[in-house]
């Protein structure tokens, strides 16, 4: 199932907090860029991170984004500050 126009928007305000957001349609669903690089995606309306070292004392839930796919971790939290620290904690993995 494609993800929806609705979810991506619920999502990028849950990011509104995190500098430099962008995304690319992939298939009907989304890739989630943080200053051009690649933190995660929309699959199936669930909002996924790619999985860091960081991101393990967050005790988030994998989830697997489609068939042959790596695990994600999926980030079912609406406070925009946690969601703003996760993502940095993230980002500081990937650079």
């Amino acid at each position: 199932m494609p993800s929806t126009n609705d979810y991506l928007e619920y999502v990028l305000d849950l990011l509104m907090e995190v500098d430099d957001i962008s995304y690319k349609k992939m298939m009907g669903e989304y890739l989630l860029y943080s200053g051009g690089i690649l933190i995660g995606g929309i699959y199936d309306n669930r909002f996924l991170l790619k999985k860091t070292p960081s991101l393990l004392k967050y005790n988030l839930k994998e989830e697997i984004p489609y068939t042959g796919a790596k695990p994600m971790y999926l980030l079912d939290i609406e406070n925009k500050e946690e969601i703003k620290t996760i993502i940095l904690d993230s980002l500081n993995d990937l650079s």
